[in-house]
């Protein structure tokens, strides 16, 4: 049987809404408002959350690998530091790479 182009419309038609509903529903699954990158209180541009910020810093002695009495440390599975944490002003916990990349981060509790 050969489609006609009404047919082949529908069809398309269909799987248009198909791939638009599996698309919506996995944008459904967003975070809240609260734990959003897009909330500028957890954002990289915010000055609490970079490492511009000198309590940010990897230049601070606080966060440098070089100090081994440093309580921020974070470790992979095998014992290696691989970065440090720092809480910001507004409750948000910001990890850093050992170069000072933010590389993620925990919003404020509330």
């Amino acid at each position: 049987m050969k489609l006609g182009p009404t047919n082949t419309i529908t069809k398309v038609a269909l799987a248009f809404l198909a791939t638009s509903t599996l698309t919506t529903s996995a944008f459904a699954q967003v975070t809240s408002w609260e734990n959003s990158p897009l909330n500028y209180n957890n954002s990289p541009l915010n000055y609490n959350n970079s490492s511009l910020n000198y309590n940010n810093s990897p230049l601070n002695y606080q966060n440098s690998p070089l100090n081994y009495n440093s309580n921020n440390g974070v470790f992979d599975n095998t014992g290696n530091r691989i970065g440090y944490e720092v809480k910001a002003p507004t409750g948000v916990t910001n990890v850093f790479d050992n170069q000072g990349n933010r590389i993620g981060y925990s919003p404020s509790k509330k």
